[in-house]
């Protein structure tokens, strides 16, 4: 009877199995290209780290590829801005269609997968295409709660749908993600500054500038000057820095993958805001070289055996 167990348990697996690469099958071939995607974008060290899970590794992959999209259409300055919007309003239709039918399509196929396997909140991933038609309408912001706005809808989503491919709902995870995902938009709004500005963008708020005698209409009209801005960075590096740390708390966080995630954002956040704060051309980008991504791997190593 013992034996019998065992192989109606063997059979049941390799049916479930059979099954899952049945599921799979026929957007394999479009998560790989989310992943690749995902792997070969600078600001995303994390994204699609190979020791994810495959599964999750794939739906990040399908939301990263959405998000990363969307933000190309909005960026995309050969258009009128009211294309971009009915571009971003078109790429919202799929999203919505994708959550209840199989699309053919490279990004909504894998994306509306995961939604369905993972039960993805679609109002969270909407929030982002807010925020890139906010870029299209807003370019300056008067206070941190305004800057912090955007942020909720431009970042915080890609953490809390993270939290909800592993399954947690805990109030104080959800408000330690967004903090940490404001963090890092905040780190790549302070390495982005010259070319935002040329965009005719300014992140850093009124509140912060006005205080030294600046606007943000005065450096988008003249673009980032080291000197001009180098009384604000102290201020922008500890706000940063500030959410950053607010994220220490997913370093509890299970699954292991979760926390390894977190521990490879932050480490990640605070070594490029430390070179932005030894740069003295605004127009260069912080790379990190093989010591910090040595760190960085070290910092996810030690989180995955916490």
């Amino acid at each position: 009877m013992i034996t019998t167990r065992i192989r109606s348990s063997l059979r049941a697996r390799r049916c479930t199995r059979t099954m899952r690469r049945m599921t799979l099958g026929a957007t394999e071939p479009m998560y790989r290209d989310c992943v690749a995607l995902a792997s070969a974008h600078y600001e995303n060290f994390p994204t699609a780290a190979w020791w994810l899970p495959r599964e999750v590794r794939q739906a990040v992959a399908a939301v990263y590829a959405f998000a990363r999209q969307a933000d190309d259409i909005a960026d995309e300055s050969t258009l009128p801005a009211e294309e971009r919007k009915r571009m971003l309003d078109a790429w919202e239709v799929l999203l919505r269609r994708s959550a209840a039918e199989e699309l053919p399509h490279p990004v909504f196929a894998p994306l509306g997968e995961a939604i369905r396997r993972f039960r993805l909140d679609v109002e969270e991933l909407a929030r982002l295409l807010v925020a890139f038609r906010m870029d299209l309408d807003t370019h300056a912001y008067a206070s941190e709660r305004e800057l912090m706005f955007y942020c909720r809808h431009s970042a915080a989503p890609i953490g809390r749908t993270l939290l909800s491919i592993a399954g947690i709902e805990d109030p104080r995870l959800v408000a330690a993600s967004d903090a940490l995902c404001a963090g890092l938009q905040l780190v790549n709004f302070w390495q982005d500054i010259a070319e935002d500005l040329a965009r005719g963008r300014c992140y850093l708020p009124a509140s912060w500038l006005e205080p030294h005698g600046i606007t943000p209409e005065a450096l988008i009209r003249g673009g980032a000057k080291s000197e001009k801005l180098a009384v604000v960075w102290p201020q922008a590096f500890a706000y940063a820095a500030a959410r950053l740390d607010e994220g220490r708390l997913l370093l509890s966080a299970r699954p292991r993958w979760l926390r390894m995630l977190a521990a490879g954002a932050i480490a990640g956040g605070f070594r490029v805001l430390g070179k932005l704060k030894r740069r003295t051309d605004l127009k260069d980008r912080a790379r990190l070289r093989a010591h910090d991504r040595l760190a960085v791997g070290w910092a996810v190593a030690k989180a995955a055996w916490r």
